[in-house]
């Protein structure tokens, strides 16, 4: 048995001599790959991060309050504000022709109002304890007519920022408000004592890791490992397609008629092909640590997380090479077995957060993306990178990529049994 699991081997090494074309293809195209698709990235969060969003500021009230606003969206390291002569309706066609992706229009006498409104509220609530105007005194003031702030925003822009944008307008809009009840308390009452002490009596505080407090995630830590895995999967293609041809080319007749199991055949392709998957790893790590910092991308930190790392990306390929064989024995043809392997690795890529992190997608595909074997090994390297954990961390999912493995190979043992028992 030993024997022929080392003839096996030497089988598979020598099918893969006669084909370096495809070797350097199966090596070399993923480096193009994560190069590629990380300075892409790269260049876009630097894009993102190094520049403002235009915003057009309409002020018909230039008092207090549209100040304050104005000042409050100067000091924001998101917006630029725009000057220029806009009114209402030529900010409204800006932003709605995609000139501007959006505007911020505050309306006469908003300062006017908001101060009679709320000396109006205090006064009411001054007189109810007998002190200064009666109660009927009081109610008989006119309340001033409320005003609105028209946000216009373009049609393309996300909910997300939109909503970000609405609150950060009305966290302003509730501090002034606020600011001024306190004045207006401070001068009916008679004290020169501050009430709207400046310290808020709720704030937040983010916390993170003490070990990864600054280790903030960049496009390097997302594109090695994600591509790494793609490129690892990917070897589902030659695999499949080399055993259609062994199939076609009476190889597979041989083997069986000298009484070596097919299991055998599968465990030879097994061993070869995993060194391949972690050849590939290692190229993608060399990538991320020597040749991203000549190129101006961070550098893609291992630590002291080397042999997590190579645990993972050793069940991740055993998956990728159960999901080929399994392919290569349900299929008869290169013409069924290339278009069917490389369009389920991009499907399983696509759901499994490869291209568009799963926490983006809806909850329907949410769920999918956790029947991707892809996912089950990104969640294992992001474990690892972004939160420093441990074999006994990333065992759930490397426990699954093996499961993987061992129900698509004994499926394919099972059909090739099958199939020639007939």
């Amino acid at each position: 048995m030993l024997y022929k699991l080392r003839r096996a081997l030497w089988k598979e090494i020598l099918l893969l001599k006669r084909d370096l074309g495809g070797i350097v293809i199966i090596f070399f195209m993923p480096l193009v790959l994560i190069v590629t698709i990380t300075l892409i990235q790269d260049g876009t969060f630097k894009n993102l991060e190094g520049s403002k969003i235009p915003l057009i500021l309409v002020d018909h009230d230039r008092s207090d309050v549209s100040e304050i606003i104005r000042k409050g969206l100067m000091h924001n390291d998101t917006f630029e504000l725009i000057s220029g002569k806009f009114t209402e309706e030529t900010a409204r066609d800006a932003v709605f022709g995609g000139e501007y992706q959006m505007a911020i229009v505050i309306p006469e006498n908003l300062t006017r109002n908001m101060n009679l409104s709320i000396d109006s509220k205090v006064q009411s609530i001054i007189s109810s304890m007998g002190v200064g105007e009666t109660d009927s005194a009081a109610a008989t003031k006119p309340l001033p007519e409320n005003r609105e702030i028209h946000l216009y925003f373009d049609p393309v822009t996300s909910a997300g920022f939109k909503s970000g944008v609405r609150s950060s307008v009305n966290e302003m809009l509730a501090t002034i408000e606020n600011q001024k009840i306190y004045a207006a308390f401070q001068e009916e009452l008679g004290t020169e004592e501050d009430l709207s002490l400046n310290q808020k009596f709720i704030s937040f505080k983010e916390i993170t890791p003490a070990s990864h407090e600054d280790a903030l995630p960049n496009s390097v830590q997302h594109n090695v490992p994600a591509w790494a895995l793609f490129a690892i999967f990917f070897i589902v293609v030659p695999l499949s397609i080399n055993l259609v041809k062994e199939k076609n080319q009476g190889t597979m007749v041989r083997i069986l008629t000298s009484h070596t199991p097919y299991v055998v055949h599968v465990l030879g392709k097994t061993f070869t092909y995993l060194i391949i998957c972690m050849i590939q790893f290692l190229l993608m790590l060399a990538v991320g640590v020597f040749l991203f910092p000549l190129i101006g991308l961070p550098t893609f930190e291992i630590g002291g997380n080397m042999p997590q790392l190579l645990f993972v990306t050793f069940f991740a390929g055993l998956a990728a090479i159960g999901f080929g064989i399994l392919l290569g024995t349900l299929t008869d043809t290169q013409e069924q077995s290339a278009p069917m392997g490389a369009t389920s690795v991009v499907i399983l890529a696509a759901i499994g957060g490869i291209w568009v992190p799963v926490f983006m997608m809806p909850a329907f595909m949410q769920t999918i993306s956790q029947f991707s074997p892809m996912n089950w090994g990104l969640n294992a390297y992001y474990d690892i990178i972004l939160r420093n954990s441990g074999f006994r961390d990333i065992l759930p999912k490397t426990a699954l990529l093996f499961a993987f493995y061992c129900i698509t190979v004994f499926i394919a043992l099972l059909y090739e049994r099958k199939k020639n028992s007939i």
